[in-house]
């Protein structure tokens, strides 16, 4: 039966609990009887190239509404740079990724926000841009957004420790290092220019699946600006790892309703890691 610990992180997801989580004799890592029972999730390869939008308004992970203004492709030092770090270790990333003036966010950015987590997890969560907090603190997903992820993450029994079994870890990054002024939405060349930082830890992590959390992060990985909602429930693939959709939870704190959905997707990533162990 599920513990009280369990139902009460699901009572903070704002969830309604009808059915266990856990049997005595379960996976730790166990789907919902409608979410057993359902066919095999379609794989899903990336859609074509992104198309670089017009000046719009949308809101930041932080809530503020924000203007993206339209980019030109990125430059071509986009691939230097990923030749540069394709062969750095840890140690070696993060300081590149510290030292890194690529683009024009070093600039305004008090710390770059590298990533938390075990360094061999199962699991990667990929956020959008660093807020406010992130960038005073140097860590992705703090504040209330962060203990959200936390209070999803412990209703499958993961954690963003950085030591301890790998199958009960995660490793958090986002697609940008660097806090955009004022938290307005991320520029494309700016995506592009972060990117290969983000590749080298995923190639470092080699995690079973990657968790792509957020409007910004879905068009840094998939290359789609399609809305999330036509994205969910499949499995895609970045650089051959196995990807799930799903909303930030910035946004979940906004839009109560959609926390079930986001439960749906954890249900849907937990199927694709087991598949894969």
């Amino acid at each position: 039966m599920q513990t009280e610990r369990q139902r009460a992180m699901l009572r903070a997801m704002g969830l309604r609990v009808w059915a266990p989580l856990v049997t005595p004799d379960a996976d730790p890592l166990p789907l919902p009887e409608a979410a057993a029972a359902a066919p095999p999730p379609r794989v899903v390869e990336p859609p074509p190239p992104i198309r670089q939008p017009a000046a719009t308004t949308a809101r930041t992970p932080s809530g503020a509404p924000a203007s993206t203004p339209a980019a030109a492709p990125a430059p071509v030092r986009t691939a230097a740079l990923r030749a540069d770090v394709a062969g750095l270790d840890w140690p070696q990333l993060r300081e590149a990724v510290a030292a890194c003036r690529a683009c024009g966010l070093c600039e305004s950015r008090s710390q770059t926000v590298f990533g938390t987590g075990h360094p061999q997890a199962h699991w990667m969560v990929v956020g959008e841009a660093p807020g406010e907090q992130e960038d005073r603190q140097g860590e992705p997903f703090v504040g209330p957004s962060g203990l959200l992820l936390d209070r999803m993450l412990a209703a499958l029994q993961l954690t963003r420790a950085d030591d301890g079994p790998p199958a009960e870890r995660v490793y958090i990054a986002n697609t940008l290092k660097c806090r955009p002024p004022r938290n307005r939405n991320p520029a494309p060349d700016e995506l592009a220019q972060c990117e290969p930082f983000l590749l080298r830890q995923i190639e470092l992590v080699r995690p079973r699946l990657i968790l792509a959390m957020g409007r910004f992060a879905v068009q840094a990985l998939l290359r789609s600006d399609a809305p999330i909602g036509r994205l969910r429930g499949q499995v895609h693939r970045y650089h051959g790892v196995p990807l799930v959709v799903t909303y930030h939870p910035a946004y979940l704190l906004r839009t109560l309703a959609d926390k079930a959905k986001a439960w749906d997707d954890l249900c849907l990533a937990a199927g694709v890691v087991r598949e894969c162990s």
